[in-house]
């Protein structure tokens, strides 16, 4: 059978412009969430016309890169298509669906992390866990989660898997967003923050097992946290007490 010849063409000035912002986009050149230069700013800056570039931003809009909002300007969404897409499919999700795909993730990193992990990530680790601390103690919830995210992103980096840590990047928003918006009462906040230790301390000893059963153990516990269910004086915190 004869095969079909592919045409041979070079790409157009638009299609090069969406590849060159898309790479300053994903290297950080414009962070998540920020608002990137006017367009008489940026035909000045790149040399290109008008309808090139409206043509560009218009496919990195349609990509989920870039989100115009009407008479404020175009801001970043997301840093790549695969978080676009995988930020937007996990946001759309029922809550519980999510903590499941938590759960598979962060019990595998866990476990991994206790067997590759560096001093230095332990050390970091450590330091989050002081950081978790003085955060709990306040009443901003959000500098609280914000932590927490800092530090299990920081368990999955442990993991020394490149393509896990980059899903779980791409999917960080959607997986602390179960964090949020609730106060975390003293039986929950102080079960937390035990489990949190016993998963560093499991992650030092090289004991894998042990620390995927904290991972797990934490998920569940926010798991119990969102639906409501009381934790006051578990039998074991009261045992390390």
């Amino acid at each position: 059978m004869k095969r079909i010849s592919a045409p041979r063409r070079t790409a157009s000035l638009s299609a090069q412009l969406v590849d060159s912002l898309r790479a300053h986009i994903e290297a950080g050149g414009w962070p998540v969430g920020t608002r990137i230069p006017s367009e008489q700013a940026l035909i000045e800056e790149l040399g290109v016309g008008r309808s090139t570039l409206r043509e560009a931003i218009g496919a990195l809009v349609h990509l989920g890169l870039l989100e115009a909002r009407a008479g404020d300007g175009t801001y970043v969404r997301s840093s790549s298509e695969l978080q676009s897409v995988m930020v937007r499919r996990a946001s759309s999700a029922q809550r519980d669906k999510v903590l499941e795909l938590r759960t598979v993730l962060e019990e595998y990193a866990s476990g991994a992390a206790a067997l590759r992990r560096s001093e230095e990530q332990l050390r970091q680790l450590r330091e989050l866990l002081a950081d978790a601390d003085a955060a709990s103690t306040g009443e901003d919830t959000s500098a609280a989660t914000t932590v927490d995210a800092l530090f299990h992103r920081s368990v999955v980096r442990a993991s020394g898997n490149d393509l896990l840590v980059e899903v779980y990047d791409h999917l960080g928003t959607a997986l602390t967003s179960s964090l949020g918006g609730l106060a975390w009462d003293a039986g929950h906040a102080q079960e937390h923050a035990r489990l949190h230790r016993q998963l560093v301390d499991a992650i030092e000893d090289r004991d894998a097992s042990g620390a995927r059963d904290a991972a797990t153990a934490i998920v569940q516990l926010t798991r119990d946290h969102r639906s409501g269910t009381p934790r006051s004086g578990t039998p074991r915190a009261a045992e390390e007490q």
